[in-house]
């Protein structure tokens, strides 16, 4: 089997889908900035069997994410998954009348230059073993804007755009983009926001390979 690259991997959605993809038999490639809480879910992971491997990166740093994903590479192997969900900061959020064009900056690097570094660096390996999925997670504003939350409304869209455009150029190659809308927030105990069943969502999306956009829930849940 080949890996999968959490970028964004933390204890809620990302340690969620390492156990569901690496219980199909994926090696996972856990990419993030805290270090220890990351060495602290690959060994879980390992205690159940699955193999894991951390690798620190900031996604608004570009060089940092492309050393973490190319020793991850060299680390597990190629990568056929890509899963890009980290958790906006909430200074992203701010009402539109109060946003400046500098406020932004971080929701775009994070958004939207994040992703495309992300992409670039694995799509040789996905070309190389003939198929591969990118997988997007967004909140409800990436297809429905809210005036107290600008940044991510633009951001969120702008990465929607990316995907929809990686999507139908990269069909023909065997390599399938697809992005999953989560309505509100992530819900532990939720009958379609768990995390585990946001995974299994994810999986599904990966072994189906059907559509571009899916949502866990309605938009106004």
């Amino acid at each position: 089997m080949t890996t999968i690259a959490v970028i964004g991997a933390g204890p809620g959605l990302g340690a969620a889908v390492a156990r569901r993809f690496g219980r199909e038999g994926h090696d996972v490639a856990l990419v993030a900035r805290d270090r220890a809480r990351l060495d602290a879910l690959a060994a879980d992971l390992a205690g159940e069997g699955i193999t894991a491997r951390a690798f620190i990166a900031d996604v608004r740093d570009p060089d940092a994410l492309r050393a973490a994903l190319n020793a991850a590479r060299d680390a597990l192997g190629p990568i056929e998954i890509l899963q890009y969900s980290p958790v906006p900061h909430p200074d992203y959020m701010r009402p539109v009348l109060e946003t400046r064009a500098a406020d932004l900056t971080g929701p775009v690097e994070f958004s939207v230059y994040g992703p495309v570094v992300a992409v670039q660096q694995v799509l040789p390996d996905m070309r190389e073993l003939g198929r591969g999925t990118i997988l997007f997670v967004n909140g409800g504003t990436a297809v429905v804007p809210h005036r107290d939350r600008a940044g991510t409304s633009v951001a969120f869209a702008a990465q929607g755009a990316y995907a929809r455009l990686l999507h139908d150029r990269l069909a023909d190659d065997g390599i399938h983009v697809a992005q999953l809308v989560v309505p509100g927030a992530i819900v532990a105990g939720h009958h379609r926001k768990d995390p585990a069943v946001l995974a299994d969502t994810l999986w599904t999306m990966h072994r189906d390979r059907h559509g571009f956009r899916h949502y866990a829930d309605d938009l106004d849940a």
